[in-house]
């Protein structure tokens, strides 16, 4: 492999993080945890592509936990007592790589910094829905997606004796006709007769209700 090829080589934020985690937790086997992590934390960060620096740089810790805590796990099953054996590897091995840990860590992010990672702040910030910025001199309407509508208050001056047309811009109204009449078949409601001044009065008895069939025998 020459020297482009390795040069081509980039990681996803999820491959630097198993790269860094496999460093870490062969580490933990040869029982150099702190240098073999620092190591891992090297790798990942100068793999990993630009854009994928941020979910890496804030991943070592726990990367670190995470290893350590997988090697106790297997070495406490064969002990007499698993639990004490757990928490006297995990206190044991963190307090004694707790200073290559930050130093990996550090060194993580001082290289992600020079290699782009406040890009990837800002572009955190701007979120991927974020506003787009307005170019200087385009009226505020064609950035905000407005549609200009032609105002209707104001109708153009007419000259006397002119017959009024419609207004530029406004919705068309219903055409006139004819006023609608009673649909075919249906019944009339009965009227007064229709006399100067007024109606007359309807003839006694017009509301009084109908009874229908003979009366009962008593």
């Amino acid at each position: 492999m020459t020297g482009a090829d390795r040069a081509r080589i980039r990681l996803t934020a999820r491959g630097a993080i198993v790269l860094l985690f496999a460093v870490a937790l062969l580490g933990q086997l040869i029982h150099l945890p702190g240098l073999a992590f620092a190591a891992g934390c090297l790798a990942a960060v100068m793999l990993v592509n630009p854009r994928d620096l941020l979910p890496l740089v804030v991943t070592p810790p726990l990367v670190f936990f995470g290893a350590t805590l997988l090697a106790e796990l297997v070495r406490s099953l064969g002990s007499g007592s698993p639990l004490q054996t757990l928490g006297l590897g995990l206190f044991t091995t963190l307090s004694g790589g707790a200073p290559l840990l930050f130093a990996g860590s550090a060194a993580t992010l001082a290289i992600a910094w020079f290699r782009g990672l406040p890009d990837n702040v800002r572009a955190l910030r701007a979120g991927p829905g974020g506003p787009a910025l307005a170019t200087p001199g385009t009226p505020p309407m064609a950035t905000s997606g407005a549609v200009p509508v032609p105002s209707t208050s104001a109708a153009p001056d007419a000259s006397p004796g002119a017959v009024p047309g419609p207004v530029p811009g406004a919705a068309p109204g219903p055409a006139p006709g004819p006023a609608p009449g009673p649909a075919p078949g249906a019944k009339a409601t009965p009227r007064g007769r229709r006399r100067r001044g007024g109606f007359d009065p309807e003839p006694e008895g017009y509301f009084e209700p109908r009874v229908y069939g003979k009366p009962a025998d008593d």
